[in-house]
């Protein structure tokens, strides 16, 4: 779930063919209103105190953090408590994990390089990491440091994420020579489609150019000089003032029932550079005045270039739009694009720059407005998604002094309605199955080890002490182990032994002489995260000799 979240009823994917000029000449008109930046509403803190109250027990929120920086202000929130059952409270300075808004901060590292001429945008990747190739010979070749960062590489939407999701026993180096395998779901630069691993390949391109690795080149010239202390590169590197991850997973449907404490967390350091970040309020305050005050720190010194802060807010692909449900539509977009790990987008007629992310358990949310010179971001323990966009959408309504909808009932009523039809169509799928029929195989023909080009192997394995029922195992995923139930025809689901991991649906291909052909891998739950991306794999039987 190393992500930008999609808005619910927005498609993942098609294809963009708009040229730069029409990409220009929108931004112009987004930007015709915007001269010098005009002050922003006040945000009045009891008013802000009694609406996040409402947010967080309308969608069950164990606690939330924000931080709004006006002008040359900067105000911390904090509401809740760090984990169920427990009487902690999150304060200014409890870290909670940023997911993909870490995608940011990766593209400042590369603006960094740029500064210091060891790195140019244009630069073909493979000419900087010896190596570096995709499954397409032009993208191979033609690939730069800018298409790595603007989700146009053809991947399809969150493509390879189990190479890494939700942890993995192999490398950084070894995830990106193992892209080279993923089959493109369209061409080079045709299409918008949302990806994980190709920020994996920037990190790996920071170590390259520099000789540290992202967590130690960040640290050193990103946290270290934005004092951003509380701040962690690890998602392993525990501390007091943190908070626990929280998720509504007890139902066939994730984000439907009780709101509990997760047993399974990200892990391990390969996913970094696109989602490791964990960041204070107080921490994230001092990362947004840098963006709003354009790479310039106190005292006149700069993190990154003019320039170069320009590049990072610059649009680089359209993202398709469709309608918002009625009730949230106040909201939809009629502009927007990926720039370099932030979009460009309009908000009631209001340029703003954005980001959403999440791991398992945790959400959250970055906001600037250029016009006000404002900017805030917004951090749940949970995943709220609904309370997220509800805080998101309240303040930018507040800073910009717009009349407000009541998108708490919106917002809620929108998400009840995605879960009822995601239970119902798991419901009439149970119910359509034929467990009578099939399988085609004893169970004991569907054992052995199998072979994905990019992920490597699954194990299938009898347990005769249960009766000879089959397990499955994914061998590079530590934990991601459990047990296949026949549902019909050479069809089994999994009951996945780690908590928190979507179950799939898999399916066994013959051939003719009834040997396995192949085997291949669908979510059942329709919302299951774009992270467990089953769908792309396709093992094949290793022989054995």
């Amino acid at each position: 779930m190393i992500h930008r979240f999609r808005k619910p009823g927005l498609p993942h994917a098609g294809p963009i063919r708009w040229r730069t000029t029409v990409v220009l000449t929108l931004v112009m008109l987004l930007s015709l209103r915007i001269g010098q930046a005009t002050p922003a509403r006040a945000v009045s803190p009891p008013a802000l105190d009694a609406y996040a109250t409402k947010v967080m027990q309308t969608f069950g929120t164990p606690g939330m953090a924000a931080v709004i920086v006006d002008g040359d202000k900067t105000a911390t929130h904090a509401w809740g408590v760090r984990k169920l059952g427990a009487s902690a409270r999150v304060d200014a300075h409890t870290i909670f994990p940023i997911g993909s808004n870490t995608k940011a901060f990766t593209t400042a590292a590369l603006a960094i390089l740029v500064d210091e001429g060891k790195l140019h945008w244009d630069d073909r990747v493979a000419d900087k990491l010896p190596g570096f190739r995709m499954y397409d010979a032009y993208a191979s070749s033609e690939m730069t440091v800018t298409d790595l960062l603007v989700h146009r590489s053809g991947l399809g939407l969150g493509e390879g994420d189990l190479m890494m999701f939700p942890t993995t026993s192999r490398t950084r180096a070894e995830l990106v020579h193992d892209i080279r395998y993923l089959k493109p779901a369209h061409s080079f630069r045709g299409g918008y489609d949302y990806d994980n691993v190709l920020y994996i390949v920037a990190g790996q391109l920071i170590e390259a150019v520099s000789g540290q690795r992202w967590e130690d080149f960040v640290q050193q010239h990103i946290l270290g000089p934005l004092q951003m202390r509380d701040t962690r590169t690890s998602i392993d590197a525990h501390t007091a003032d943190e908070v626990a991850l929280h998720a509504k997973n007890t139902t066939p449907v994730r984000g439907v029932g009780k709101q509990s404490v997760l047993a399974t967390v990200m892990t391990g350091s390969v996913f970094a550079p696109a989602g490791a970040l964990r960041v204070s309020a107080a921490d994230m305050g001092r990362w947004l005045r840098l963006q709003l005050d354009r790479g310039r720190l106190d005292g006149g010194k700069r993190l990154f270039s003019a320039a170069s802060a320009q590049m990072l807010w610059t649009p680089q692909t359209l993202i398709p739009i469709s309608p918002m449900p009625p009730e949230v539509a106040l909201a939809q977009p009629q502009f927007d694009a990926y720039a370099l790990g932030l979009e460009v987008q309009d908000y009631r007629g209001h340029k703003i720059i954005t980001h959403l992310g999440g791991v398992l358990g945790g959400v959250s949310a970055v906001v600037i407005i250029p016009e006000k010179h404002a900017a805030f971001a917004i951090m749940l323990n949970s995943e709220d998604i609904g309370a997220l966009f509800a805080m998101r959408e309240h303040l930018l309504d507040t800073l910009l002094g717009l009349p407000s909808p009541d998108w708490i009932a919106g917002y809620k009523q929108m998400f009840d309605d995605i879960h009822a039809g995601a239970a119902e169509a798991v419901r009439k799928h149970g119910a359509s199955m034929h467990p009578q029929r099939g399988p085609s195989l004893p169970l004991s023909g569907y054992a052995g080890v199998y072979r994905d080009p990019w992920y490597g192997t699954a194990t299938i394995s009898q347990d005769k002490a249960r009766g000879g029922t089959l397990d499955i195992g994914f061998d590079r995923s530590p934990g991601m182990h459990g047990t296949l139930e026949h549902v019909q025809y050479d069809t089994f689901r999994t009951h996945w032994a780690m908590p928190d991991v979507e179950d799939a649906y898999v399916t066994f291909a013959l051939r003719p002489d009834g040997s396995i052909d192949r085997m291949t891998m669908q979510a059942i739950s329709p919302v299951a995260d774009f992270s467990w991306d089953y769908q792309d794999l396709r093992f094949v039987p290793v022989a054995t000799h």
